[in-house]
């Protein structure tokens, strides 16, 4: 049977509640997030962060992210895509754009979805 309810929003009331790290500092170092993470069949990862139109991924998660991606690349096929949105609503992160992505040590440059590239990165991954 097919989960119909998987991939979407089930607790609204507590998506609007903000995270303080300030107490997690190490030096200038502070957590970071990720906004969405697929194992996909024990096979690759997916790493995926959201950014509000043209905003620059600040300096410290990128090198955060990068690194975990390049980390788990040894391992496994990893891919990260940093994706921008123009909602102020409920963002549907398939339908956001590439604004790059990092596979295999290098950053790259798509056009498209968020949708079309991991759909073209999991059949690669299926061959």
């Amino acid at each position: 049977m097919v989960d119909t309810l998987r991939g979407i929003i089930r607790n609204r009331q507590y998506g609007t509640q903000v995270q303080d790290f300030s107490g997690l500092r190490f030096g200038n170092i502070t957590p970071t997030d990720l906004d969405g993470l697929i194992e996909y069949k024990n096979r690759g990862y997916v790493l995926i962060e959201t950014k509000y139109r043209d905003s620059k991924l600040p300096d410290g998660q990128r090198l955060a992210l990068e690194r975990l991606c390049d980390d788990l690349q040894r391992i496994k096929p990893t891919l990260l895509i940093i994706a921008w949105h123009e909602t102020d609503g409920d963002i549907d992160v398939a339908e956001t754009s590439v604004a790059e992505y990092r596979f295999k040590r290098k950053w790259r440059v798509r056009k498209g979805t968020t949708k079309e590239l991991i759909t073209a990165f999991l059949g690669n991954l299926d061959g």
